[in-house]
C-alpha cells in the first residue's frame, strides 16, 4: 500500500508531483547551506591565478614594445646625426612615443581577451571528490533514523572539498600546448595596471611569443 503524498496528502494513484518539487527545492537550499563557501573559494583561487597570468602576460609583451621602441629611437637617432649633424626632430620623437603608447595599449587589450580561455584553464584543474559508495558514513550515516535529529556532529570529510584524489568523473586531460614552461623565477607584478599588490604573486607559464613587428616606426605598426 502506497502512502498518501507527504505535502498536499493526495492519494498515491494521483501521482501528484509534490513531492518530487518539494525535494528539488529541498536539495537547492541544501546545496546552497553546504556549498556556496566551496565554490565562493574555488571562484576567488581562479580569479587570482587568471589575473597573475594576464598581468605577467602583458608584462611580456610590453617589454618586447619597449625594446622595439629603443631600438627605433637609437635608429632615428643615429640617422639624425649621420644626415643633419643634430638630434632628431621633436615631432619624430612625438610621434615615437605615441606609437609606442598605442602599442601598449594594444597589448593590454589582447591580455584582458585572453581571460576566457585563461579562466577556463585554471578552473579545470580544480577537481571534486566525493565518497565511494561503500564508506561507512555513506551506508550508515550519522542521523537518527526515529527523529531525524543529527546522533553525532557532520562528518569532517563529509562534503566535497577541493583535493587532488579520484575525480567525480574522468576529466579529459588538458593539452599541455595550451601553455608553454613555466617560468625560471617567481615574478612579481600589481594585480591591475596603477594599482599596488598586498598579496604574494606566484610563477606562471609565459604566454606564446606574439608574432614579430615588421618596419617597426616606419611602415606602422602591424595590427
Amino acid at each position: 500500500m502506497d502512502p498518501d503524498c507527504a505535502i498536499c496528502h493526495a492519494p498515491a494513484t494521483l501521482s501528484c508531483d509534490c513531492e518530487a518539487k518539494g525535494l528539488d527545492m529541498a536539495v537547492r537550499q541544501a546545496e546552497a547551506r553546504m556549498m556556496q563557501s566551496i565554490y565562493n573559494d574555488i571562484r576567488t583561487w581562479v580569479r587570482a591565478h587568471a589575473q597573475d597570468y594576464i598581468l605577467e602576460y602583458f608584462r611580456l609583451l610590453t617589454e618586447r614594445r619597449k625594446a622595439q621602441h629603443s631600438n627605433h629611437l637609437e635608429r632615428i637617432t643615429a640617422h639624425a646625426y649621420h644626415y643633419y649633424h643634430a638630434p632628431p626632430h621633436p615631432n619624430e620623437i612625438a610621434a615615437a612615443q605615441a606609437q609606442l603608447k598605442r602599442g601598449i595599449d594594444e597589448d593590454w587589450q589582447a591580455s584582458v581577451q585572453r581571460y576566457p580561455e585563461v579562466l577556463e584553464y585554471f578552473y579545470s584543474l580544480v577537481e571534486l571528490t566525493l565518497p565511494d559508495d561503500h564508506d561507512q558514513a555513506v551506508k550508515d550515516p550519522p542521523l537518527s533514523a526515529l527523529s531525524g535529529s543529527r546522533k553525532a556532529g557532520r562528518r569532517g570529510g563529509g562534503a566535497p572539498t577541493i583535493a587532488s584524489g579520484p575525480s567525480l568523473h574522468d576529466r579529459e586531460t588538458i593539452s599541455r600546448g595550451r601553455t608553454p614552461p613555466p617560468l625560471a623565477e617567481p615574478f612579481r607584478q600589481r594585480r591591475t595596471p596603477g594599482l599596488s599588490r598586498d598579496r604574494r604573486s606566484a610563477a606562471f607559464p609565459p604566454p606564446p611569443p606574439p608574432p614579430p613587428p615588421t618596419n617597426y616606426g616606419y611602415g606602422g605598426m602591424p595590427y
